[in-house]
């Protein structure tokens, strides 16, 4: 069984992860291109949203969080999720203040730009480190800090779990875990083998000019994996605005539809694009090809497995009657 361990950590782990079963402090880790020291284990971390915080219970490092932030100002719990919670509370609805975080007597911060922080803003890496707080910054919003620009894939969130992982010491659950996603990953991508990729548009918000994710965003990584054609990955932004004229043009034959599970949700953008001048001559509004997915799918997280496999059935449906996404 040990060979098997460290086969995997071979495998699936950057190399300067690929270090021990067992985690030795202090311990660095890469954050946006910057090397960041532990020198113990935390034991009072905050985790903010709910994809972050989904990592963190994924992992089983519940006994080391003293809070979460920016879930319930944007989105509602589910029982399942405020279950995992348990009694962890929720230290501010949206963004964390400096305050709150000193007050919590926070040794580790996990979150990202614009996922937390801002860059310049009261809360950063650089405004935390002379109070204790150590803090990770998730991978995928690294585009808004660093030159580097490349496409979102789902090595951002195999980089997370592998990280937290080492500093946690919970390296072989992290492994446990990416190799168990990239089994299931590699199923959805044996549907799609020889199959033309349907185009894809994900609405997110907005009524003016529709706000979707471009090459740099995870959904970009989650479409792809499935099979499809993200048709704003032209766009050379992670989240962003674009026009309904553009959108319209590329004609997409399915619709993503973000769910908040507040201010109507997904109901109320499938109502807005069916009675949009544009958006209701496309084949997926059409046809009624909408798949209907919450936050944590779309943003890097455990959630995004299942995403996929969403995603690969309406993509690819067995049935002849199509696109049956309730």
């Amino acid at each position: 069984m040990r060979k098997i361990i460290v086969s995997l950590f071979l495998v699936f782990l950057p190399s300067e992860y690929a270090l021990a079963d067992k985690t030795t402090y202090p311990v660095s880790v890469q954050s946006c291109g910057d090397s960041i020291t532990i020198d113990k284990h935390p034991e009072r971390a905050v985790f903010h949203d709910i994809n972050m915080t989904e990592m963190a219970l994924a992992l089983g490092i519940e006994s080391d969080i003293v809070g979460v932030t920016g879930i319930t100002g944007w989105y509602k719990m589910s029982p399942e999720f405020k279950k995992r919670l348990g009694n962890i509370p929720e230290l501010a609805p949206k963004y964390p203040t400096l305050e709150t975080l000193i007050a919590a007597k926070t040794d580790f911060f996990f979150a990202g730009w614009n996922y937390g922080m801002k860059i310049g803003g009261e809360v950063t890496p650089k405004t935390l480190k002379p109070y204790g707080i150590d803090t990770l910054v998730l991978s995928e919003s690294c585009i808004h800090s660093s030159k580097q620009k490349t496409s979102a894939s789902m090595a951002l969130l195999f980089d997370d779990i592998t990280k937290l992982g080492v500093i946690f010491d919970k390296q072989d659950k992290a492994v446990s875990l990416i190799n168990e996603w990239k089994i299931q990953i590699a199923k959805v991508k044996k549907r799609a083998l020889g199959k033309r990729p349907p185009r894809v548009f994900l609405y997110d918000s907005g009524e003016a000019k529709p706000f979707t994710a471009g090459r740099y965003a995870m959904p970009n990584a989650l479409i792809e994996t499935a099979g499809g054609t993200n048709i704003t990955s032209s766009m050379q932004t992670s989240w962003g605005r674009t026009s309904w004229e553009d959108i319209a043009q590329s004609d997409p034959e399915v619709i993503i539809l973000l769910d908040y599970q507040s201010g109507g949700g997904a109901e109320s953008l499938q109502k807005f694009l069916e009675g949009h001048p544009l958006m209701k001559h496309t084949e997926a509004v059409k046809k009624g090809r909408y798949v209907k997915l919450r936050y944590e799918q779309l943003t890097p997280g455990p959630a995004n497995i299942g995403a996929i496999e969403k995603l690969s059935n309406a993509f690819f449906p067995k049935e002849t009657r199509l696109f049956d996404l309730q």
